[in-house]
């Protein structure tokens, strides 16, 4: 997603970047992502739990580890030296989180819009709700926005990129104008993720610690209670 080049590797040793730990993290992620959206089916009565869906919170905390993912590759590129298999390899690594952020980040979108949030005990006040709704718009439009721009950069290069170190198609004919044009849109974006996430980590610090209501518990795993 970021300006990241890909150094000329013999084929044995993209074999082994290709099975390297970026494709452990991903197949957990994907292993998780499925094995919750199973529970879609038993999930009734939105209105009157006091917590998310298993789906939901798992999708959640999943979002939270692969943006740790992208954004550690991101800040720590510059420490790697150019044209080395580690440069690479951590290439793929932000690239193959950001597609997996991608489908999530819709995967969460639409449970959002099945599904009823459960109520804050107890009630805050409206202008509260207003900017949480806000903060919450702005997280998904980021976040979804984001890996679209990325990919679309990399694939508008004409150059040989990867995810999860696998060959993905390139254009056929390369408009480098418009793929650095998405490259710096991404890289200038990608920094309004850490207000974003930091905003959102305080507001249910504050709630849980401050408030003391239900907030932050109701994207805790474990038991789901249902009201009378």
């Amino acid at each position: 997603m970021c300006r990241l080049s890909s150094p000329s590797l013999p084929p044995s040793l993209l074999s082994a970047v290709g099975l390297s730990s970026h494709r452990v993290v991903i197949s957990l992620s994907f292993f998780i992502f499925f094995r919750y959206l199973r529970t879609l089916t038993f999930i009734q009565g939105s209105t009157m739990r006091n917590k998310f869906a298993s789906s939901q919170i798992a999708l959640h905390w999943l979002t939270v580890l692969l943006l740790i993912i992208a954004y550690a590759t991101m800040e720590l590129r510059g420490y790697v030296e150019r044209g080395s298999w580690q440069r690479f390899a951590m290439m793929v690594t932000h690239f193959s989180a950001g597609a997996t952020i991608l489908v999530v980040m819709l995967s969460r979108l639409l449970l959002k819009l099945r599904h009823r949030s459960p109520a804050i005990v107890p009630p805050v006040p409206r202008w509260q709700t207003g900017l949480a709704h806000l903060t919450h718009t702005l997280i998904y439009a980021l976040f979804i926005t984001l890996p679209v721009l990325g990919l679309a950069s990399r694939y508008l290069k004409g150059r040989e990129w990867q995810l999860f170190g696998i060959p993905m198609p390139v254009a056929a004919e390369p408009d480098f104008d418009l793929s650095d044009t998405l490259t710096d849109w991404h890289e200038t974006l990608a920094p309004l993720g850490y207000w974003l996430i930091g905003l959102h980590v305080a507001a249910a610090l504050f709630h849980h610690y401050a408030l003391k209501d239900n907030t932050l518990l109701r994207m805790m795993p474990g038991q789901r209670h249902r009201g009378p």
